[in-house]
């Protein structure tokens, strides 16, 4: 991939190394980063959720509201925020330089995280989270609150997840297979 407009060189193959090396960065960045996102929605999906299912729905809730607390304060969030500009990025640079061929496969991996993961979890995982928050726990529903939490909140999960993993696979096929 090159930047046609890039002037940090007179010399073409310098502009080429160095915007190849930014877009080799970039995607082993994605990789990562993607990979590492998917493995904590996996841990979700996989069997976090599924033993919340199955204790108490006053401590399921509880522990559910402790998680989203914790996970805003840990390291999780630059890591999200992250690979989001990331795969941001990755897009910008793929629909300016187009005619390269990795271009479409680079596209790809950035939407399909951007929208999969980023874009997911900001209209509906945050939404669900934010009203379990505000449920009490000991409420004459709040079994059946708790119990239609799981089923959305976790397909919602699996999306995320499997968007993450795409990326992830995406990226390495590129790293591995083409010249960028």
């Amino acid at each position: 991939m090159r930047f046609r407009s890039c002037k940090v060189s007179r010399k073409a193959g310098e502009i080429r190394m160095i915007s190849t090396t930014i877009v080799t960065g970039l995607l082993w960045a994605a990789a990562l980063s993607s990979g590492l996102i998917a493995g904590v929605y996996f841990t979700f999906s996989g069997f976090v959720i599924r033993a919340f299912g199955e204790i108490d729905t006053t401590h399921a809730i509880a522990a559910m509201n402790s998680i989203n607390k914790t996970i805003l304060r840990s390291a999780f969030m630059p890591l999200f925020f992250g690979s989001s500009i990331i795969s941001v990025l990755l897009m910008i640079l793929t629909i300016y330089n187009w005619s390269d061929a990795s271009a479409a496969l680079i596209l790809l991996a950035g939407a399909v995280y951007f929208i999969g993961m980023f874009v997911c979890t900001l209209l509906f995982n945050v939404p669900l989270n934010n009203s379990l928050a505000g449920i009490d726990s000991s409420s004459s529903n709040a079994q059946q609150i708790w119990s239609r939490y799981l089923t959305i909140w976790t397909n919602w999960n699996h999306l995320r997840t499997i968007s993450s993993l795409v990326t992830c696979i995406i990226c390495l096929w590129i790293l591995s297979k083409h010249t960028i």
